[in-house]
């Protein structure tokens, strides 16, 4: 930095030009690192040095003007030197406002939560600058509540903007809050619910915690919205956004290589004091402590030691099970039964076949009498066990239910989880199926409530991939497992076909193309899944030609969950179907499931979709480098 002798006067507007073109050439780093902490020390204690300093940022060209600001905000160490260096750029230049207020905020979402503090620290700590930082929450908190954008960004700026928020809510004055209250409240009931409707989890976790943040911030002395989640450490890092950083405890300026790596980890750590302050144990009154000593502590216990608890004998018979499930009042035996059901049903096939559709009706609307550790899992083992019996009515019964009126989203859903298991069991060898299947084992997919039938799904995948790869080393030989039918052969067609009709008639309480897009979602997964299970079978063909279209008739959808699902069927299609067959029955469908995949790579908003779509577009690769290896 030069200094000028003699106290004349000079213009720092060349300085400026310099400054922004280096910094738009892409040496912002080189110059900055160099110039920032220089005059984070001369503003210190100097005014005249500040003056300088808010002469050389807002003597830079408009069109280069993005690149210095973000450089400043990146490299200062704190919201207090960013304002010193910077004064009030944002309130005298229109480009730099939209930098700040706009562009960094709400178009970008690659900064540290170090960043987002620095901004949005340096907004408030100004009277002429509060105003925009008002309306920046406001912007975001409009963002926040669309449907479209919840739909149609990545959960990654989802999170995001999330943060900033709260972040901005730290910032707010209890008058402030006092003038926007009802915009806030507005917003906030507007946000929770889009993000309540997603599918994806994290989704649902940002929202829970940015509209109780919102709900503590705008009634303090009345009710707040609180849900029930997981208290991660996403949760608590978010949560500790709502408290200021201290102006001595500023976020240290990192290397480009480590800004990423350790910013987000330079977080407030304010909450020590909060938990000291809730140590402190209660002084009980003289009353209390009175009460506390004449009670029956000085009463002798009986000794119960060689007590035994009363085990109550299970139905030997399939129809003895079903008049406990639906008649019975003894609690005791209505829980032996349920759990001795499943063994009951496999022990028992003659039997269960005269009544397997009663029994899968009642084990479908069978509700929890008693707090029975596992009962799901009980009872959806008890539903594979009696379709796996007896196949062809039970699946017909369970399909045609899934269409029916006046079933909950849960019993829809609960369909689709047995008919997978199932599935996966009669396809299977029966040294690793119900030979070997006792009452204690998991079955291999695991779909209970909560679960993500995805996963699942690309784990299956991964598998069959990893099948399909010739890998060449010496070592042990495996010992291949005995060759046996594969009962899933004659019963994939009844399966998968039912689901595929009538998934775009809506009912009255059930509306898949509408509000319950979420069992969509876990209908196309499990399509995916049969289709994968139904390999080698004789129905493969018809039914990868039927999820073809019927996945171009929903590539368009909103919700990023069911896009997977629909690339999952692509993948499922081009590992289940032969080659030969894609090739001569499905040519211009895949023509055009590879422009679509395309697309989506290109264009899809969600990350997760873009890589399955890469995945599917690989797997056209190599289908067609096989197909030129066959001889002619």
């Amino acid at each position: 930095v030069c200094f000028i002798p003699g106290g004349l006067d000079c213009s720092i507007s060349f300085v400026s030009h310099i400054l922004g073109k280096v910094c738009v050439h892409g040496r912002q780093r080189e110059i900055l690192s160099v110039l920032v902490p220089r005059l984070t020390e001369l503003t210190k204690s100097d005014c005249i040095w500040q003056r300088i300093c808010w002469r050389l940022v807002e003597c830079v060209p408009d069109r280069w003007m993005e690149a210095v600001v973000l450089g400043f905000v990146q490299r200062a160490p704190g919201a207090g030197v960013l304002s010193r260096l910077l004064g009030n750029l944002v309130v005298k230049n229109k480009k730099a406002q939209f930098v700040v207020t706009q562009k960094v905020l709400l178009l970008q979402y690659g900064h540290t939560t170090a960043v987002l503090q620095n901004l949005l620290g340096y907004l408030s700590l100004d009277s002429l600058r509060r105003a925009l930082l008002i309306k920046v929450l406001k912007e975001l908190l409009e963002t926040w509540a669309s449907s479209s954008a919840v739909k149609h960004s990545p959960p990654e700026q989802q999170q995001y903007i999330g943060k900033a928020i709260l972040i901005c809510l730290s910032h707010l004055k209890e008058p402030e809050i006092e003038s926007c209250r009802q915009e806030l409240l507005t917003s906030m009931m507007e946000g929770v619910k889009c993000h309540l409707d997603s599918n994806l989890p994290q989704i649902r976790h940002l929202g829970m915690i940015v509209a109780e943040s919102i709900s503590s911030k705008i009634n303090t002395d009345g009710p707040v919205l609180k849900f029930q989640y997981e208290e991660d450490d996403e949760a608590r890092e978010l949560k500790s956004l709502l408290v200021q950083t201290p102006p001595f405890c500023v976020v240290p300026s990192l290397p480009d290589d480590d800004r990423n790596g350790k910013a987000d980890a330079a977080l407030p750590l304010v909450l020590e004091s909060n938990k000291k302050s809730h140590t402190a144990a209660p002084v009980m009154p003289d009353e209390e402590s009175d009460a506390e000593l004449d009670s029956d502590d000085d009463l002798i216990p009986y000794d119960m030691s060689e007590d035994k608890e009363l085990n109550t004998k299970a139905p030997v018979y399939i129809r003895d099970c079903i008049e406990v499930l639906t008649g019975s009042e003894d609690v005791d035996k209505w829980e032996a039964t349920v759990k001795a059901l499943e063994s009951l049903v496999r022990k028992n096939p003659a039997a269960t076949r005269e009544v397997s559709v009663e029994l899968a009706k009642i084990l479908l609307h069978l509700e929890e009498k008693t707090c029975i550790e596992g009962f799901v899992e009980l009872r959806q083992r008890a539903q594979v066990a009696v379709l796996t019996t007896d196949p062809v009515p039970v699946v017909k019964y369970l399909t045609s239910q899934f269409y029916s009126l006046n079933y909950s989203l849960r019993q829809r859903m609960d369909i689709l989880d047995v008919l997978v298991l199932a599935a996966q069991e009669l396809s299977s060898p029966k040294s690793h199926g119900r030979m070997k299947h006792s009452g204690a084992q998991k079955p291999c997919i695991q779909l209970l409530p909560g679960s993500d039938s995805s996963k699942d799904w690309r784990r299956i995948v991964d598998e069959r991939i990893k099948s399909k790869t010739r890998r060449f080393a010496s070592g042990q030989s495996q010992v291949e497992p005995a060759p046996s039918p594969n009962e899933f052969n004659s019963v994939a067609g009844h399966f998968f076909f039912p689901l595929i009709q009538h998934f775009d008639r809506p009912l009255t309480t059930f509306d898949l193309l509408g509000e319950d897009h979420f069992v969509l979602g876990r209908l196309v997964h499990t399509l995916a899944i049969l289709l994968h299970l139904a390999v080698n079978t004789v129905a493969v063909t018809a039914m990868g030609k039927a999820l073809l279209e019927f996945v171009w008739a929903l590539r368009f959808h909103t919700d990023s969950y069911v896009r997977q699902g629909l690339l999952s069927c692509i993948s499922s299609v081009l590992l289940s179907v032969s080659a030969e067959r894609l090739l001569e029955d499905m040519t211009e469908e895949l023509l055009e499931t590879q422009s679509w995949l395309g697309d989506v790579v290109e264009k899809d908003p969600d990350g997760e979709c873009r890589r399955l779509a890469l995945q599917n577009l690989l797997l056209m690769e190599n289908l067609k480098k096989k197909l030129k290896t066959i001889p002619s």
